[in-house]
C-alpha cells in the first residue's frame, strides 16, 4: 500500500475501547515519528486499512488492508502487521536469507500452523538495497513456532547475536519504509 506522500489512510469498522486506541496511535506515532508516512481519517479513498476486531493479529501485503487484532495484542503487535498493510514481508523471506540464518524445517510446526512454513519460504520481494536485518521488528526470534522446542532458524554467521524482537523499529526498518515510500526528508533515526 505504497501512496503519494507517503499518506496512509486508515479507519477503523468498530468502536475502539479505550484501551485499543491509544495503543493504536502509539503504533502510528511510533512509524510517523521516523517516516514521512502519515496515518489520517479515511473519507473516501478505495485504499485504507481497517482495523477489525479478531483473533490473533493479522494483516497482508497489498490492497484494501484489514488488520485484525485480538485481545492482548500490544503494540508491537500493532506494529509488526502494520509494516505488512505498508508493503513489507517478514525478514527470513528475503531471497539472501540463507547468508543469515539457517531454517531448521523440522523443527518447525505443520499442519493446523502451515501458514508459518509458507512464511518461510522464500520471495523475490524487493529488498530496497537494504542489508539483511536481523534484529527487525519483522523477524521472528529463533525459537517462533518451534513444535519441539527447539530453534527454527539460526544465525549463521555470529551466533550470539539476538535474533528478531518486537519492541522498536531498528534503524533498517526505518530505511525501508523511508526507501518505500520515497521520504526525501530523511527524519530522525533511533539510535
Amino acid at each position: 500500500m505504497v501512496s503519494v506522500g507517503g499518506v496512509v489512510v486508515r479507519a477503523h469498522c468498530c468502536p475502539l475501547s479505550t484501551y485499543q486506541k491509544p495503543m493504536i496511535l502509539a503504533t502510528f506515532k511510533m512509524i510517523s515519528d521516523v517516516t514521512c508516512i502519515r496515518f489520517v481519517k479515511h473519507t473516501v479513498e478505495e485504499d485504507y486499512i481497517i482495523f477489525v476486531k479478531g483473533k490473533g493479529w493479522v494483516s497482508k501485503v497489498g490492497g484494501m488492508q484489514p488488520l485484525y487484532y485480538g485481545r492482548g495484542c500490544q503494540v508491537e503487535n500493532i506494529c509488526h502487521e502494520l509494516m505488512h498493510t505498508l508493503g513489507l514481508y517478514h525478514e527470513r523471506t528475503r531471497f539472501d536469507r540463507d547468508r543469515y540464518v539457517h531454517i531448521n524445517w523440522k523443527n518447525n510446526m505443520k499442519g493446523k500452523d502451515l501458514i508459518e512454513e509458507k512464511n518461510c519460504i522464500k520471495k523475490t520481494a524487493n529488498t530496497l538495497n537494504v542489508m539483511y536485518d536481523i534484529e527487525s521488528i519483522m523477524h521472528y526470534g529463533p525459537y517462533f513456532f518451534s513444535k519441539n522446542q527447539k530453534p527454527t532458524m539460526e544465525l549463521i554467521n555470529n551466533p550470539t547475536s539476538r535474533m528478531g524482537q518486537k519492541t522498536k523499529l531498528t534503524n533498517l526498518d526505518i530505511q525501508k519504509l523511508n526507501r518505500l515510500y520515497r521520504c526525501t526528508d530523511i527524519i530522525k533515526y533511533k539510535f
